[in-house]
């Protein structure tokens, strides 16, 4: 692992998903799962969401769209709280969803507005 990378991705982690939440992962990790959680930070984190060609709206936008073609809502309503932490709106949100209706199919695009509503109610938004 590169330590340097590690804690930049960790920074960029924090920022969009919380400090409290991947401050939890990160001490919960053991070490079946710890090599998955510095690879995610490192890989991920620094040297993906850290690249210059896209801000961090447009890569919560690809991201909540990939998402919901994958079907994972626990990893959906992380980064629906990371968009919202990256300034996408409520609008926009939902016209990502009503997208991905069209090209993922109406069962995940549903199953995204429902995740979408218990974050926007958990955050008071």
């Amino acid at each position: 692992m590169n330590r340097d990378a590690f804690e930049k991705g960790l920074k960029t982690r924090r920022e969009v998903l919380g400090a409290e939440y991947v401050d939890q992962s990160i001490q919960n990790a053991d070490e079946f799962n710890r090599p998955m959680q510095e690879l995610v930070t490192e890989y991920c984190w620094n040297e993906i969401w850290n690249r210059p060609g896209l801000d961090r709206k447009t890569r919560s936008i690809v991201n909540l769209a990939m998402i919901t073609a994958l079907n994972r809502p626990h990893e959906l309503k992380l980064h629906i709280k990371g968009a919202i932490n990256n300034g996408l709106t409520k609008d926009e949100i939902r016209e990502i969803f009503l997208q991905t209706a069209i090209y993922c199919g109406v069962p995940a695009a549903i199953d995204s507005f429902r995740n979408a509503k218990e974050v926007f109610k958990e955050m008071g938004i």
